[in-house]
């Protein structure tokens, strides 16, 4: 009995120090191979070298599974090497899931898996990968909640946001179920912006009721509630905005610039929270700062506050071009697109019709280093293209880039802006395309069936049918028109509208000689007193 026990503790030793001595090499060859992937500049061949030397030793499997990760990230996101990228992520993914309690390696290799599948349009490997790896996550709270929002991410950029707001759905019941109000709120928060998306108005609004009674008694890290917050305040200014209600907008508006500024305020806590579900946060506070700044833009744009646009661009486009020095993160394209949009329109307004054009060629190459960009943002470019030729009195080229545009639109909202530029465009053409322009009027007759619930939208075409009854010489028709856009633009500080309405019902009164303007008088002083 001694001598097998002598045996068995030198059998025992003996793997020991097997182990130890693996474990030494392993960690020699991980520690080059993260100085090198760490150097400046980084040297990524050696550290693949490094990486690759591993498995020679053969590895036992829970250091082949993480190897074939590590290699699989640094060839992702360091080389153009996809296909050797792929081959150890599918491998790293294979061999963690023979092996218990390895759910970090296991997870994240399908996550990455997935993001490069994609990348590659191959969603339809994608999708499978990450449901199986949400099946199999539900006792990893951080891991299953990840998952859940990638899938619900991969579905979103495919327009199927049916099964995105299920997907989320799903995920804001498993927070709650484990405990994790603020990932709850995460998740219904992100569903209440793809419902918003969708239109779905009657759906949203007991949601975001719901979600503001969440994010108001949610105690935790400071940050992190004022991002709720953040979040949660953008849906409500945005859907106000899409809403065409600038002056409704004014207290939301208000308060999310009031709690952009204490986010500014506080410090990072480097104190990680206790559930492991709360591990999220919604976007970094530099990225926060430029999406308000950038909602102030829209609220202007649409108030008529020009000089407030341009000045909050100015300060939003600084603030992007210092963050993308450090992070190539597409959002902040985005937000500098649609910037650059709204900004493009204010200087056609005001006259700088030179620098506008500069600024869609910006736009252009912006769209350029990216094909998703470009396909969202696509029916915008010919309709600014069209509004500049506008400027410049080029009718059929403004006539094409707004058709083009018609052609490449699905949103609602866009397609009544660009109708009604382009009834404009045929009203100022004269007899030219009488029977083309009766056809889009009536599309976007007020009275009737207006297609979208824009206020702002409503009352513009209220304001081209005016313009038309004008040219036709319609007056008393044309007036009726105008009165309308005029009641609307000032139940909600339009004041862009409101002043081409004054300015036409005045032209009105003069042709029908008609000099007591004393209402328009009224409406032009208060005007002047907004601005």
């Amino acid at each position: 009995m001694a001598a097998q026990a002598a045996a068995a503790a030198q059998a025992a030793a003996a793997q020991a120090a097997q182990a130890e001595a693996a474990e030494s090499w392993y960690l020699a060859l991980l520690g080059f191979a993260e100085h090198f992937r760490t150097s400046s500049p980084p040297k990524i061949r050696l550290c693949v070298h490094c990486l690759q030397a591993v498995f020679p030793f053969k590895p036992p499997q829970r250091i082949e599974a993480r190897t074939h990760l590590q290699l699989g990230s640094v060839l992702y996101h360091h080389t153009k090497n996809s296909e050797q990228a792929r081959s150890h992520l599918e491998k790293a993914w294979l061999i963690s899931q023979q092996i218990p309690q390895f759910e970090d390696v296991k997870f994240e290799a399908a996550s990455l898996l997935s993001e490069l599948y994609c990348q590659e349009n191959s969603v339809d490997a994608a999708k499978p990968l990450l449901r199986k790896a949400i099946q199999i996550s539900q006792q990893t709270p951080y891991w299953h909640c990840r998952l859940l929002f990638q899938l619900a991410q991969l579905h979103t950029l495919e327009k199927d946001l049916v099964s995105a707001c299920d997907l989320l759905g799903v995920g804001a019941e498993y927070a709650r179920v484990v405990g994790s109000e603020y990932t709850r709120a995460l998740f219904l928060l992100s569903k209440g912006m793809l419902l918003l998306m969708e239109r779905k108005l009657q759906e949203v609004h007991p949601l975001l009721t719901l979600c503001g009674q969440i994010v108001e008694n949610w105690q935790g890290n400071p940050i992190q509630k004022e991002s709720l917050r953040v979040f949660f305040l953008v849906l409500q200014v945005t859907h106000y905005l899409d809403a065409g209600q600038v002056k409704s907008v004014k207290p939301c508006l208000k308060q999310l610039q009031q709690c952009i500024q204490t986010i500014s305020t506080l410090h990072d806590d480097e104190i990680l929270p206790s559930n492991p579900a709360d591990l999220f946060h919604w976007l970094p506070k530099e990225h926060m700062c430029v999406l308000v700044y950038l909602v102030t833009v829209m609220h202007s744009m649409q108030a008529g506050y020009l000089e407030k646009a341009q000045k909050y661009t100015d300060k939003a486009l600084m603030q992007l071009e210092k963050l993308k020095m450090l992070d190539c993160s597409p959002i902040l394209s985005s937000f500098q697109v649609i910037l650059l949009e709204h900004i493009i329109m204010c200087r056609l307004v005001t006259g700088h019709k030179a620098t506008a054009l500069q600024e869609i060629s910006q736009v252009c190459q912006l769209c350029q280093q990216s094909p998703r960009l470009f396909s969202n943002h696509a029916a915008q470019l010919h309709t600014l293209l069209g509004l500049y030729c506008v400027s410049v009195n080029c009718m059929d080229n403004a006539e094409a880039q707004f058709t083009t545009a018609l052609r490449l639109t699905n949103h609602q909202e866009l397609w009544a802006f660009i109708v009604t530029n382009l009834a404009s465009v045929y009203i100022r053409e004269g007899n030219r395309h009488q029977e083309v322009l009766y056809s889009l009027l009536e599309r976007i007759n007020p009275d009737h069936s207006f297609p979208v619930s824009s206020h702002c939208l409503r009352a513009a075409a209220f304001y081209v049918r005016g313009l038309f009854s004008f040219f036709q010489g319609r007056y008393n028709e044309a007036k009726r028109f105008l009165r309308e856009t005029l009641k609307m633009s000032n139940a909600e500080d339009l004041n862009r509208l409101t002043a081409c309405s004054l300015v036409l019902l005045g032209h009105i009164f003069y042709v029908l000689g008609n000099h007591r303007m004393g209402r328009l008088r009224s409406h032009s002083q208060k005007l002047q007193t907004q601005a």
